[in-house]
């Protein structure tokens, strides 16, 4: 038997790099054992498994893994970081990714993830907190997924889960001083 022979190249390039500055996460420890995936609850409907997504990490694969659904569907329950025997920090990679996504306007398609994200925070910003009846008629209105649900509206309504006046918190410009230094990357 002959030893096959695998050339590589950029292991470890640019994207490892970005991903371990901006996430604290080590993808290059990972050495694929594959535990992380066999604990995710949300491997088996995602695009990727968590050990796939660090290998394209790994292999500078930025394209496939700014536009992959996992980053976005991963719930950051924390089962892989457990299950690991390196404690690679997955959620934290998918934390960088999905801004790295977003700000690429490459996020993957089939996924409201980002728009949620994103009019939540824009009801955090305004209001200080969310606003549940408004972010959910905002959500639908940008997904047009208008009558997904629809049935529940009335029963939560019924019992006060959908107040239809949302709140004002005081501190306004508090949390845009926040939010700017946070779009900067931090503050002192």
């Amino acid at each position: 038997m002959t030893a096959a022979i695998v050339e590589l190249e950029e292991v470890g390039g640019r994207l490892a790099l970005e991903v371990k500055e901006r996430s604290g996460a080590a993808p290059m420890s990972c050495y694929q054992c594959a535990k992380c995936s066999s604990g995710c609850p949300v491997a088996g409907r995602a695009d990727l498994k968590p050990h796939e997504l660090v290998r394209l990490v790994q292999m500078n694969q930025r394209k496939a893994a700014l536009r992959s659904r996992f980053i976005w569907e991963c719930t950051s329950c924390q089962t892989c970081v457990t299950r690991c025997p390196q404690k690679v920090d997955i959620p934290a990679m998918n934390d960088a990714l999905r801004a790295m996504s977003a700000s690429e306007g490459v996020a993957a398609s089939g996924t409201a993830v980002p728009v949620f994200n994103d009019i939540f925070l824009k009801s955090v910003r305004k209001r200080g907190r969310v606003y549940e009846m408004g972010l959910m008629a905002a959500f639908k209105l940008r997904t047009l997924r208008l009558f997904e649900d629809a049935t529940k509206a009335p029963m939560m309504l019924a019992k006060g889960k959908l107040p239809l006046s949302g709140p004002q918190v005081a501190g306004r410009s508090e949390r845009e001083r926040m939010f700017r230094e946070a779009a900067e990357g931090g503050g002192e």
